[in-house]
């Protein structure tokens, strides 16, 4: 089996800081656990922020680039700053960082959809800040807006004017087709990276066989020319990310998943992570791909031409 590259998505904008006292807000905890997590072996950090006051999921360019550029030099994993920011947000706000970073390999979202995180609410006696309620409860009338136009314009001001590659995150089949049409509009060139993700309320569910079947779907699509990663929410992300990892793909791990190292254990760094499916992985066999290796497999433009 080929290298398999394994990104750490180190804070995410869907857990609260009420859920776990070791998710990374600020600038400091997000170069920490970035770092320990490139040193455990991730191969790419997929990064959102947070305003440190508070937690909150954060679009502000002033909340990035602190740790963007602290990691720049820090450490030599590709740096995959999302578009997707979070569902309240709207595009402008989601592109201003990207943007602003010109970075590697950008997050794309392949469409509109429910997201709700409301349950979660119920869990949770003891709030930290006032948004943190409000803010999962909300969501059972959220819709997570990734229009064909919004999709268009992120692959034209990233894709075409700044030279990012993208992590397409299909949270469905019909994001499969979705990711089909703007190949055939000339949009996307391969070789493609897509992440299939399991497990959110509104996506596809973390079955075994939805992960069969949205490989078959896009071996059917896209032939050869693609890579698919594997990541999935809360307690299915092991199983469902060793699954993907026996069948030649890649995986994702990270506190934006999931907050736990083991049942009813939390997690207290996203290394711990790493860790954990890194030896996974080679028990499988698989070697775990360098940054060097992984930029040549996604074509990417190299540190060196960002704005970090």
């Amino acid at each position: 089996m080929s290298k398999i590259i394994i990104t750490c998505a180190i804070t995410g904008s869907i857990h609260t800081p009420s859920m776990s006292p070791y998710l990374p807000i600020t600038a400091d905890d997000i170069v920490r656990h970035s770092t320990e997590a490139a040193v455990a072996g991730a191969t790419i950090l997929h990064l959102h922020a947070r305003d440190p006051d508070n937690g909150r999921p954060s679009s502000q360019p002033s909340h990035f680039m602190p740790f963007l550029q602290r990691l720049k030099q820090s450490c030599d994993a590709v740096l995959n700053i999302s578009t997707g920011g979070s569902a309240i947000m709207t595009l402008d706000d989601r592109l201003a960082a990207p943007k602003l970073a010109e970075p590697e390999m950008c997050s794309l979202n392949m469409g509109t959809m429910n997201f709700a995180l409301y349950p979660a609410a119920a869990r949770i006696s003891d709030w930290k800040h006032d948004w943190e309620k409000p803010f999962l409860e909300g969501s059972d009338d959220l819709v997570f807006k990734n229009t064909p136009r919004d999709i268009a314009r992120i692959l034209t001001e990233m894709g075409q004017e700044r030279g990012a590659r993208f992590e397409f995150e299909c949270y469905d089949v019909g994001h499969l087709y979705m990711l089909r049409h703007f190949v055939d509009r000339g949009l996307i060139k391969g070789p493609l990276f897509i992440q299939f993700v399991f497990g959110v309320l509104g996506g596809i569910g973390p079955d075994p066989e939805n992960l069969t079947h949205m490989k078959l779907i896009a071996d059917k699509l896209f032939g050869e020319d693609y890579m698919f990663s594997v990541l999935a929410a809360g307690r299915h992300q092991m199983p469902m990310i060793t699954m993907s990892a026996a069948m030649g793909g890649h995986v994702r791990v990270g506190l934006e998943d999931s907050l736990m190292i083991a049942r009813g254990e939390l997690a207290q760094t996203n290394a711990q992570q790493v860790t954990k499916i890194r030896q996974i992985v080679e028990a499988l066999g698989r070697e775990v791909a360098t940054p060097a290796e992984a930029r040549e497999m996604l074509g990417l433009k190299g540190a060196d031409r960002t704005a970090v």
